[in-house]
This record gives structure tokens, sequence and C-alpha cells, in this order.
């Protein structure tokens, strides 16, 4: 008997009698051993948080949601648990890390209080003995000094410490099923391992089945055994990730693949974007619902939806064509003109932004009067220069000072030293005008897109409020174009923030910086919570912008296949400085500096050569 069983699984949100009801997840299967990963994958708005929200009873009750099928988990059916047994199951059975660690922990508890907490509500434990057990926990999750992270609140640690305090807070009760939601979004390389190695090592040491839930076609091909690929709510391809990703029956699971970044893939690469968008669920077609986009349609595929079909043992597709698939698409390479948009703007007399001796460093205080008794070196002695239309890729760990960096260019944070120019512009000390133009032609994208935005306003309201400002047009025609450019259709101008997946709201996020059209884009992690279709339309379209406008970017990113595909310039950053910088081809063909090759090794799909073990897990797709 498997560890999970999931059959006929649908989920229907009945919404009102005058929009009608939607199913988000419709008639999937999937099943799971214990010490297996099964990686989910597909588009936002595909059903895959919905189907984990599903096997921890977190959708929304009746008549607001109905949820037919079955959930089996050990033999238990979850479907027929009432409200006291789902509190038993949660946690103890079944945990769940979200995309956003920062809103999966109480601000206002510590660390330990929230662990502690947790395991006492599933077993009978003394204080000191979930104590020990918190401990425990962060060890497994691989936090450094567990005993004293115990006594810090979430605020105090960084973006990957916060996810390894959610993880340990997830497998404290040690729970028989964790479902991990995108939950290396937006972290470094090392930290991405090292996560991701301690929850295989978690699934093997405590005989734990791991759903992984995520856009990262890398990481799924390194760590999942099983993968199955959802679009429009249902499974349209599942088997083992060799066959999967090894040889894809379903056209919709090639151009994922073809749209995935890859580290020895040509510098500057045009990626290949799936054209068209989702179906909306509400107006789910009638046959396939991947028809629309599908390069290989016939007429037949718009009439009946093809049921997933078995071959080569347990690999199943939902295609007309899955006995006889197509090759993907390649990507195109860079032209020259792509790779020099703007040759004539980008002069060496005057780059659009220079960082010359730049320092910045905060004041540690301490006892009782909280005196100055050091200081902490975010910037030490940087200096950069980013041309016009050009991208310079800004790489490193997290607490490297690639963020600090850039809150001295958009005002965030006054230098401690050195000087930070903008056209000529003292960003420092800016007069009335030169501020107004600051704000204008240097935009910014950040990190984190549920914080991003104003969750009382309308997406209108959003991408109006900047062009409104400096007295531009408005009007919809406008607001639907940059919609459109980021994948997203007219009807989400009228819906808020909280309707929105993360990804979602990330390209909302990055049409609002785009309004503008400025000279420069500071894209701090901009499209790590996107999955790789859209991803790859919008860095398409941001190199368009270049190479149109002349439009610059500092790109910030953990991605180092992404830096491949848009950077001219990589500097690599560490500890507050710059140990490496220089042409992007260059850096990844011989790297010069340990720290930098460290980084390139531990890059997801790195290595040519992999041993028979890694073979048997890898894909050709990514040898």
């Amino acid at each position: 008997m498997s560890l999970l069983e999931i059959e006929d699984l649908s989920v229907t949100f009945n919404g009102t009698p005058t929009s009608g009801p939607v199913r988000a997840v419709d008639s999937v299967d999937l099943r799971l051993e214990a010490g297996e990963t099964l990686a989910v994958v597909g588009e936002s708005g595909s059903g895959k948080t919905v189907t984990a929200l599903s096997l921890l009873g977190l959708n929304p009750p009746e008549p607001v949601c109905s949820t037919t099928g079955s959930i089996r988990l050990d033999g238990t059916d979850l479907r027929a648990l009432n409200g006291k047994e789902w509190r038993a199951v949660r946690g103890r059975r079944v945990a769940m890390v979200f995309q956003d660690p920062s809103s999966a922990l109480n601000p206002l508890l510590t660390i330990g209080t929230q662990i502690v907490d947790a395991v006492r509500a599933h077993e009978r434990l003394t204080r000191e003995q979930a104590r020990r057990r918190a401990v425990e926990a962060l060890k497994k999750a691989r936090m450094p000094e567990p005993d004293s992270r115990l006594r810090q609140y979430p605020h105090e640690l960084s973006g990957g410490m916060r996810q390894r305090a959610a993880i340990a807070l997830a497998i404290a009760a040690r729970p028989r099923l964790l479902i991990a939601d995108e939950p290396t979004t937006a972290l470094d390389v090392a930290v991405q391992a090292e996560i991701m190695t301690m929850l295989r090592s978690l699934c093997v040491d405590l005989g734990m089945g791991l759903i992984l839930i995520t856009h990262d076609l890398g990481v799924v091909a390194e760590q999942a055994d099983r993968v199955a690929v959802m679009y429009a709510g249902r499974v349209v391809e599942s088997g083992p990730a060799a066959h999967v990703l090894g040889r894809p029956r379903m056209p919709y699971t090639q151009a994922l693949l073809a749209a995935t970044p890859r580290l020895d893939a040509a510098a500057r690469t045009r990626l290949v974007s799936i054209e068209g968008q989702p179906p909306r669920l509400r107006d789910r077609p009638c046959g396939c619902s991947f028809a629309p986009r599908c390069p290989v349609a016939v007429d037949d595929c718009t009439t009946s939806a093809p049921p997933l079909a078995l071959f080569d043992g347990d690999h199943a597709a939902a295609c007309l064509f899955a006995d006889a698939p197509v090759e993907p698409p390649a990507a195109r390479t860079a032209s020259a003109e792509d790779s020099e948009p703007v040759a004539a703007e980008s002069t060496a007399e005057r780059p659009l932004v220079e960082f010359d001796a730049v320092d910045l460093r905060y004041p540690v205080r301490g006892g009782v009067l909280r005196r100055v008794t050091g200081h902490v070196h975010a910037v030490q002695e940087v200096s950069l220069r980013v041309e016009a239309g050009r991208t310079l890729a800004l790489v490193g760990q997290s607490g490297s000072g690639k963020t600090s960096l850039t809150k001295l260019l958009l005002r965030l944070e006054r230098p401690s030293g050195g000087n930070v120019r903008y056209d000529g512009i003292d960003v420092t000390r800016p007069g009335p005008n030169e501020l107004r133009r600051l704000q204008r032609e240097v935009q910014v994208v950040f990190q984190n897109p549920y914080a991003s935005l104003d969750p009382r306003l309308t997406v209108r309201q959003i991408l109006a409020e900047p062009l409104r400002v400096h007295g531009l047009d408005a009007d919809d025609g406008i607001l639907t174009k940059l919609l459109q450019d980021v994948g997203l259709d007219t009807f989400a101008l009228d819906r808020f923030p909280s309707a929105f997946s993360g990804g979602q709201r990330q390209r909302i996020a990055i049409a609002r910086a785009l309004a503008l059209r400025p000279r420069l884009i500071v894209c701090d992690e901009a499209v790590s919570a996107l999955d790789v279709s859209i991803q790859a339309q919008v860095l398409n379209l941001l190199a368009d912008l270049q190479s149109e406008h002349g439009m610059a970017y500092l790109f910030i990113t953990h991605d180092l296949a992404v830096v491949r595909s848009v950077a001219h310039r990589i500097a690599v950053m560490r500890h507050g400085r710059i140990v490496e910088e220089g042409a992007a081809e260059k850096i990844y063909a011989a790297p010069a500096h340990e720290y930098t090759r460290e980084l390139l090794a531990r890059a997801p799909g790195r290595h040519s050569a992999p041993t028979a073990q890694a073979k048997k897990r890898s894909p050709q797709w990514q040898r």
C-alpha cells in the first residue's frame, strides 16, 4: 500500500450566480511511496497549491468550495475526517512548508516558542522535552547554532534561515507526509542545495514522503523520483522523473523544458516562450485545454479531452500524439544586434550608474544605554559601473551585500563612504528636478511579491498610480497592454493582489515597473517566483525593451542559468566585497575566483558528467 493515494480528486469553487463555478482541480490521480519525492510542476493557476491544500483540509468549506474524490494517507481516508480529527492530522501526519516563510512564521513569537507549541499540540511532552525536540528539528534543518536561534524572532533571520526555521517547524512533530510549496524560491544556490539535500535526507531518515511543488526544473531533475505535470487543473503527464524529463510525451512538458534557461547555452540566449496564456478555468475549452497553445494541435484536439494513457510502464501522458512525441523547439542564440543593442550609448566616458568606493556600515548597539559597540560592514569599497543598454548581473549568497548595495542607488540607505551617481546625478544629494528624474527613470522590482503590492488597491490602481504621479495617460488600453506584456488577462484589472498566486503578483510588480518605460530597472530576484514559461516571456520582453529603448538592468538573482541568458557583465559579491567582475562569457568559461567556481558547481544541472547515481536521476536535457 502506498503512503499517499489520491483518486479522482476534484475541487470546485462555486462562486456566485453571476460568475459561475470554477473547477480548480479536475479528476487528479496521484500516488506517493514512503521515502519518495514527487515533484508537481506547472504554470501559475494550474491547481498545484489547491491540490496540496486539499491534503491538509484547508480548502474553503461548503458551499463555497466542493471537494470530491478520495485521499488516503497510510490507509486513512482524509476526506472522511471531521474538524477535530483534522486538527490531529495537520502537523502530526501531514505538514506543509509554505512558499513565503516570512508570512508562514508568527512575527510576534520566537522561533523556539513556535516550534515548542507545535510539538506540544500533538504530543504530551514537558516544555523541556519539547525544547529539545525543537533543537533537534533545527539541527535536521541545517540551522547553524540552533540553541541560540530558539530565542530569535523571524525578522532577525535571513531568508535562508527563515526557510530553515519553517522547515524545522513542519518536521518537528515528525510527519509522515511533507508538502513543500516552492521551498527554494529566491534562495541562493548554496542555500538551495543545502535545503534540498536536507529534505531528501529527511525522507530517508524519517521514512517520510515529500511532495515538492516547484517551477525550477533543474531542482526537479536532481531531486525528484517522480514528476506530475499539471495544466488547467489536470495532470497531463506523470511518471518517473528520468522518463518525464528525459523523453516528455506531452507538448506542454516539452514546451516547459524548452523555456528553461540552461547553464550550457550560449550567452544571452533568447528563450523559447509558450505562446498564448493558460485558459480561464471558468471558460475551460471542451477538448484538450492546451490545444489553443499547442504547436501540433489538430481538429480532434478541440472536441474531446484525451485521457491519461500509459507508456513505458507507469509513464502517463494525456495527448493524442503521446506515442510519437515531437522534439521541443530549440532556443535561439542572441544575434549580434541582441547582444549589442545600443553600443552607441554604452560609452566608457559616462556610464549610466557609477558606484565609486562605496561603503555601507550598520551600527551595532549593546548595553543598557544602547551605545554603539561596533559596526556591520554590509558593503565594503565597492566600485561598479552599469552602462546604458546593458545588463549587469550581481550574484552571491544571501547576506553578501547585494540588496544593500542597490538600496544605496534607490536612496533607501545613505552610504557611509564613497559616491553613487546616476547619469551624472549625485544620488545622495539630488535637486528637486533631479529627484523627479530619478523617481521616473529608475524603477525596481522587489524580491517579495507578497509585500511589494498594496493589498488595498486593485491592479488597475496599482498600475495607474505611477503613471498619474508623473502626469502620464493611464487609460485602460495602456494598462491592458502592460498586463499582456507579462502574461496576464484584462480580467485582472479589477481584482486585488490577494486573488493572485505569488508568480502572478510578481508579474503585476514587473508590469508596474515597466509602466514608466524607465532607463534603468533594478531587478531584485524579479523572476525567481515565476514559472519557467512566464519567466521566459518576461526575460524576452526585458531583452526586447533593452534593444528598442536602450534600457539598462541591474539584475540580482541566485539563478545562474538566468544570469547566463540576460547578462553582459557579471559581478560576484561576497562579504560585502566584489571578488570577481567581468564579461559574462569569460566568467562562465573560466571563473578566476574560487568562490565563483563554487557557485557554478552548486547550480542545479551544472555537472556535464554525472555519476552513475546522478545519471539515473538526471534526464537527458540536463546532461
